[in-house]
């Protein structure tokens, strides 16, 4: 006899459809189970068999957090690789290795919160790292190319599933959890959704992440976006994850709802999913969903949406198909191709941005490399833990010789005097290394400074430090063993620190001047150091004053190692856990003074002199009086050996600015100012010449474009044109095209990259390119009749190797829909769809849905309304309006005709709308002004004849 085969649930039935197995799992869980669902930590459902999940796995550039994993170049180091088969092919790596990972370790997870395809809009964002690009067309083929390498090429089961951050216009660190976005209609849709929309619309999507911040005076994670126009892009079921404590600060930070229950409840309509809130802690949230429910804010019904996008997600994963899951045995993890692929992506990072000929550099030349990143391998927030380094230093020695490369770094060294006339001394030690991190950890914000290391004494001589000033008297302080000085949950001073690092850097310093000396200021916990008997601490009492006893500037050690050499090289930049990073944005594109005295060193001993600038953003320098200029954003574990092969020639570079670099802070709009089109920012509407433009990047060969040809059918253009090699190296090209309309009646793109292509040419090779761009890609947003609309007229192709360094034109004529004037007797004027504007912010008409305009300082705000249509008259004008103050209406920029004043207005509730009236004789086409006044609110403005 042969036992019998257990009956399978239907939701174990492999033969099934993973809706109908959804369905019957969702019957077969309690209320109490679902709601636990929610929270990002989903429990075991024992009962059912059902295991524990975790969404959320950090996987930007490599698999992050979690220890040891190949590291490739930052974010947006990719992007500027313009390259989509290699970022695929670096999504395949990262997702195999979170695959291999996890078979040792559980803790790894296969939701991977990457990539972030926010737009690079403001060089001073603290998090330019994460991003791709500033142009939309650009970060969503990359952000598409790293999704699929992500997700998999098997039709029913992924290997990751990747979440896009951040949900929506997130460019800022400063306020980011209480500062609102005031983006209008054209920028949301021509700019901000549209990375987004495309990279969904690939289909290689599990999910996306609200921002912190709020969009139109209302918080991301209640945007009626998610619906309107997310979930409307897909059919497939979309997993929204919030933000890490941005469930909590809808009532803590932003105070937009009065309780968390209602807050809960307006996030999980809105479409918020699984609630990242309170660490591994799920009972808060799990206990304001239960709330929610017994009070009637929430169905069973909206709870079962939300569990139902999480099953979908694990059974494509294979959770519940372990047997049949193609990726269930993948062990690919820091194999020979993956380190391969990691130089492939660090060398095809670098951009080369001047060269007056010094580079390539011969074989036998004598370099003097120095500089404060000369010898490291930065990590970023977002890094894993390396296995292997390469920094500029050792790529130097390996390529030309140990006995060829000097080296400074570039440091004031530095011994630290007390009042009693001792030195700060680092007492030896016999305790080994550690790497931050190396472990892995859930949340690495919760890792604790090392306690195991002696804190610092005093004694006759004391220690010789390594003073770097990052930024703005920003210094971090570094023992001749290498470990920085740092500061543990004791308060005392330790040398224990392998890199500047943490969610609060403990790390970093300040010196103010205190009686003619200094007193040191610890940034992290905002005390003091002082002396004690029991070691060197922090403290609000009794801080010690030090005089600083330099023993060595920057500028001696730079000229002693460039005393000999046939050329320098300047290896600058930034720590990307200083002064730019998550929670804090620049201040300026200048690079730090310490820095500049390095390069003013070195070109005084030897004006042949390289600057290579490594960086996650763009900075603003002096490149006149230097021969040679390349930047690379930390480029991973492989940085240093690629950095090398560029500069001897043996890799000719090629890769292209993915966001304009600006010569100076003065060029900048404000940091808060989202309105790409008023404000004329980025390559698209900037006016005048940046220091590098857009899509820019040299190479030691030399490209000739050619044979361009243009034909326009019903649903695209058809563009062809040929590139031919002609110099004498094998290179890479990135041909570029762009595409402008000629005779805008509203501002429209200076140019808008429409395609672009990476080849690879021997000499005298010669490509034909063709792109098939769809008519769509010229359209924009038409406020007038609230649509895409492809206005007619003759556009102007532009073909070449940036976007100013346009090679070929020709002009093609588009047949589109004519413009219209707005038919505002019969629809009326929404608030937030003028044409131009100034002092205005568009807010929240209700905390559900819709937008207002309001004066953005609470004085006064213009909006313009170009050709507005009264027909044969109208009477009377109204206007929908919540608060205290008045909307004065003109046509053309005359004279007031009408005066709109709400009656009974309730000042204490911004969302209590009354309508205002006045009489107005108008016909005809009009440009419509309107002036608000005072602390109101208008929604919309209504005509009748």
């Amino acid at each position: 006899m042969t036992a019998q085969t257990p009956h399978l649930p239907p939701f174990r039935d492999p033969q099934l459809p993973f809706a109908k197995r959804i369905d019957d799992l969702l019957g077969r869980l309690t209320l109490d189970e679902k709601i636990s669902f929610l929270h990002q930590f989903a429990p075991a459902v024992e009962r059912l068999g059902v295991g524990a999940f975790r969404t959320g796995q950090e996987a930007l550039h490599g698999v992050a957090w979690m220890g040891p994993a190949t590291v490739f170049p930052q974010a947006v180091g990719l992007g500027a690789t313009w390259n989509t088969d290699l970022v695929r092919r670096v999504g395949e790596a990262v997702s195999k290795e979170a695959r291999a990972m996890r078979a040792e370790d559980e803790r790894v997870g296969l939701n991977v919160w990457s990539p972030t395809v926010n737009l690079l809009r403001h060089p001073l964002w603290g998090r330019n790292e994460e991003g791709y690009s500033e142009d939309p067309r650009l970060t969503s083929a990359i952000a598409t190319a790293y999704t699929r390498g992500l997700r998999g090429d098997h039709p029913v089961f992924w290997r990751t599933a990747p979440v896009l951050k951040h949900w929506l216009a997130h460019n800022n660190e400063t306020d980011r959890a209480t500062s609102s976005s005031s983006v209008r209609p054209r920028v949301l849709h021509e700019y901000d959704l549209r990375a987004f929309r495309k990279t969904v619309e690939a289909g290689a999507v599990a999910g996306v992440m609200p921002a912190y911040n709020l969009v139109n005076g209302r918080p991301n994670h209640v945007s009626p976006y998610l619906r309107r126009h997310l979930r409307a892009w897909t059919d497939q079921e979309l997993l929204v994850c919030s933000d890490a404590g941005a469930p909590s600060n809808l009532v803590d930070a932003e105070h937009y709802f009065d309780t968390h229950e209602e807050a809960t409840t307006a996030a999980l309509r809105a479409g918020v999913d699984s609630f990242t809130d309170h660490g591994t802690d799920s009972s808060q949230i799990v206990g304001r969903v239960k709330r929610a429910y017994e009070q009637g804010l929430l169905t069973e019904d909206d709870i079962d949406t939300a569990v139902r996008r999480q099953l979908s997600v694990r059974f494509r994963l294979g959770e519940f198909d372990p047997d049949r899951d193609p990726h269930a045995g993948t062990a690919a993890f820091d194999t020979p191709a993956h380190r391969a692929l990691a130089q492939e992506a660090a060398e095809q990072a670098i951009v080369l941005l001047k060269n007056d000929g010094l580079l390539p550099l011969a074989p036998d030349t004598r370099i003097a490399v120095v500089g404060l990143l000369a010898d490291e391998c930065k990590l970023d927030w977002y890094s894993g833990t390396l296995i292997h380094r390469s920094t500029p230093l050792e790529g130097l020695y390996e390529r030309f010789g140990a006995e060829r490369v000097e080296f400074a770094e570039g440091v004031d060294r530095v011994r630290l005097r007390t009042s009693a006339g001792t030195f700060l001394h680092v007492p030896p030690s016999e305790a080994a290394d550690e790497v931050r991190g190396a472990e892995g950890a859930l949340d690495p914000a919760l890792l604790a400074g090392r306690t195991d290391l002696p804190p610092l004494t005093t004694d006759a001589t004391g220690t010789e430090f390594a003073l770097i000033d990052w930024g703005e008297g920003l210094l971090t302080l570094r023992a001749p063993d290498g470990r920085y000085l740092s500061v543990a949950d004791d308060g005392l001073v330790r040398a224990s620190a392998d890199q500047p690092g943490g969610w609060v850097v403990q790390e970093t310093f300040r010196l103010e001047a205190h009686d003619g000396g200094h007193l040191l200021r610890h940034v992290g916990t905002g005390r003091h150091v002082r002396v004690a008997a029991d070691g060197v601490q922090v403290a609000d009492t009794d801080p010690e004053p030090f005089e600083v006893v330099v023993t060595e500037r920057a500028e001696d050690a730079v000229a002693r190692a460039t005393a000999e050499a046939d050329v320098v090289l300047v290896v600058a930049g930034n720590d990307p856990h200083l002064n730019g990073r998550e929670t804090e944005d620049r201040t300026t594109l200048r690079l730090p003074e310490h820095q500049e005295r390095i390069l003013r060193a070195a070109r005084a001993a030897n004006p042949r002199t390289v600057l290579a600038l490594v960086s996650s953003y763009p900075y603003a320098v002096e490149t006149a009086a230097l021969p040679a200029v390349l930047w690379t954003a930390h480029g991973g574990q492989a940085a240093g050996t690629a950095l090398a092969r560029v500069l001897s020639g043996d890799v000719s570079p090629a890769g292209r600015l993915p966001q304009t670099w600006y010569e100076s802070d003065a060029d900048l709009p404000d940091l808060l100012d989202y309105d790409v089109i008023g404000g004329r920012q980025t390559y698209q509407y900037v006016e005048g010449m940046p220091l590098f433009p857009f899509g820019h990047g040299l190479s030691y060969a030399s490209f000739a474009y050619g044979d361009l040809s243009a034909r326009v059918t019903d649903a695209a253009v058809h563009v062809s044109f040929t590139v031919t090699n002609t110099g004498d190296v094998t290179a890479d090209e990135v041909a570029q095209l762009y595409a402008r309309a000629v005779e805008p009646a509203l501002p429209r793109p200076r140019r808008e990259l429409v395609a672009h292509r990476r080849i690879t040419l021997a000499p005298g090779a010669r490509q034909e390119l063709s792109f098939e761009v769809p008519l769509s890609a010229f359209e924009f947003w038409d406020v007038a009749r609230g649509g895409w609309r492809l206005d007619p007229g003759p556009y102007e192709l532009l073909a070449g190797a940036s976007s100013e360094d346009v090679r070929l034109r020709t002009t093609v004529l588009l047949d589109g829909e004519p413009p219209a004037p707005r038919p505002v007797v019969r629809r009326g004027l929404e608030a937030a769809d003028f044409d131009e504007q100034s002092g205005a912010a568009i807010v929240d008409r209700t905390k559900v849905s819709g937008d207002a305009v309001a004066p953005a300082a609470g004085g006064s705000a213009e909006l313009v309304y170009r050709d507005c249509d009264f027909g044969d008259g109208v009477t009377e004008v109204t206007a929908l309006v919540a608060g205290e103050g008045v909307v004065e209406l003109s046509l053309d920029g005359g004279a007031v005709l009408a005066v709109l004043r709400p009656e009974n207005a309730a000042p204490d509730d911004p969302y209590a709308y009354t309508t205002a009236a006045a009489g107005i004789d108008a016909e005809g086409v009009h440009d419509v002004h309107l002036v608000l006044r005072g602390p109101l609110r208008l929604a919309r403005v209504g005509f009748r004849g």
